[in-house]
């Protein structure tokens, strides 16, 4: 008797585990077959638009609904040199990095090569990334990985940075990215979540 209830518990168990595995196939183990995921983001606090004074910013809450649906890795892209809190000034610091194709400095790093599938997200800054991702992007080898993108915007969407991906994460693979409005971000996190949650199973397939 012992000994088939024994039997019992551990298919039981195996069945559990194999459920948990299948519905998680981002999640970053030891486990053979499973992608190491990485869910690097740019993100700023402050005044911003439409959503006034925020202490977490629109692409950081996005990030960790990534990370929770994924269990990837969380890491900040921070400039060393922070932009103005204050809504149009630094919209001007924005527009004056991205004319002159700046690459402002950024605080620490984390090894892109150590990863299989990079989530990068960021906000939608004059229909172009803010300059501090590219220079976090051209200090990697992006050669065989698996890009995905998401921003926060106001209506701008993704402006096409999926394709300036492609072209600075040179031999990588971009996949479909997506692209939350601020508002919903800060506003409306139920549903931001189920956006995300649609939006993995999808490039998850």
């Amino acid at each position: 008797v012992m000994k088939n209830a024994i039997s019992l518990l551990m298919m039981f168990c195996a069945c559990v585990f194999a459920s948990h595995a299948e519905s998680n196939k981002f999640q970053t183990t030891d486990m053979e077959g499973n992608k190491k995921v990485l869910v690097a983001f740019f993100s700023r606090t402050g005044e911003n638009y439409a959503v006034g004074n925020i202490e977490k910013g629109n692409t950081h809450i996005i990030a960790e609904m990534i990370v929770k649906e994924t269990g990837g890795k969380l890491f900040r892209i921070e400039t060393v040199k922070s932009y103005p809190d204050e809504y149009t000034a630094c919209v001007d610091a924005a527009k004056t990095e991205k004319e002159s194709n700046a690459r402002p400095e950024v605080k620490g790093d984390i090894a892109v090569e150590d990863y299989d599938v990079i989530f990068l997200g960021y906000p939608n800054w004059w229909g172009d990334m803010p300059m501090a991702v590219y220079t976090f992007i051209e200090k990697h080898n992006w050669d065989g990985k698996t890009v995905i993108p998401f921003c926060t915007h106001e209506g701008s969407g993704l402006s096409g940075t999926e394709r300036k991906l492609k072209n600075a994460c040179k031999g990588a693979t971009i996949s479909e990215g997506l692209a939350v409005k601020g508002t919903t971000a800060q506003n409306s996190q139920p549903q931001a979540l189920k956006i995300v949650q649609t939006w993995v199973k999808k490039v998850n397939k």
